[in-house]
């Protein structure tokens, strides 16, 4: 088997697993545009920024920030806001779009600052911890000097999410399977991310337990989840098991394709 072994893993499959996280980002709706984090028992206000007596120019610079779909108009009108107003209630929202911005631009560095500092204000904001939790569960690098306290981080946010979502409350503008359906969504994305730690960590036992719950019922599942999962399978040896995780990631679009292809028919050739 190619990579069964964390060290040929690595060594093999460590480009195409890299390259997955370009395809595999998961979506992310910063407060006061959906998400999560609009259901609490706190109202956050769903569909306009959060309500409050403001100086106009305040509440113009944020209406100009949130409306606007350009990421690096985004990411400039909220830098410039949190220099402008630091001590604005508005703050937290706008690192929250901040960090939406820095996602999808793939601009690590700047989505940690600016997602630890929602989360400074905000220890339950559950989209900011699940997605910085999931982005450094991709990146580890065993090479890092803090490579354990980054793993460590990722896996205390994912965890916190999956002790949040179940309690939060819907809200009267939302059906419950709009609610239903969120929930799901952002517990797998915590699974999904607490698999490739517990991966990362070599506790392969927890590492399929948490992808199989990433995985399953997720109609749009995460191709590197599935990539892990053969990995892991193979490492249990439970290769009928690493023949479907590697046969399903082959039948996603993506840079892992073709080498669950062939790990699938390496996995083939233990099954007894």
């Amino acid at each position: 088997m190619k990579c069964s072994s964390l060290r040929k893993f690595a060594a093999l499959c460590g480009i195409a697993f890299a390259s997955s996280l370009v395809l595999a980002v998961p979506g992310f709706a910063q407060k006061g545009g959906g998400g999560m984090s609009q259901y609490s028992s706190v109202p956050q206000g769903a569909s306009a920024p959060p309500a409050a007596k403001m100086n106009p120019k305040e509440q113009k610079d944020y209406k100009e920030l949130y409306t606007t779909t350009d990421n690096d108009k985004k990411i400039q009108l909220g830098t410039a806001f949190l220099q402008k107003y630091p001590n604005s209630t508005y703050a937290e929202p706008v690192y929250n779009q901040l960090v939406n911005a820095y996602n999808v631009k793939q601009d690590w560095p700047d989505l940690f600052a600016a997602g630890d500092k929602a989360i400074a204000i905000d220890p339950d904001d559950v989209d900011v911890l699940a997605l910085e939790g999931w982005v450094l569960s991709r990146l580890y690098k065993a090479t890092d000097p803090d490579a354990q306290a980054k793993l460590d981080k990722s896996e205390k946010y994912e965890k916190h999410v999956i002790e949040i979502v179940p309690g939060m409350v819907k809200p009267a503008g939302s059906t419950e399977d709009d609610f239903a359906k969120a929930k799901t969504e952002k517990l797998s994305e915590a699974h999904s991310a607490l698999g490739v730690d517990f991966f990362r960590a070599e506790d392969f036992d927890n590492a399929s337990k948490e992808l199989q719950l990433a995985t399953q019922g997720n109609p749009s599942p995460d191709q590197t989840d599935f990539y892990v999962l053969g990995v892991v399978d193979v490492q249990l040896k439970h290769f009928s098991d690493a023949v479907d995780a590697f046969q399903k990631c082959s039948q996603l679009t993506g840079g892992l394709a073709a080498p669950c292809k062939d790990q699938m028919d390496e996995a083939k050739k233990q099954v007894k």
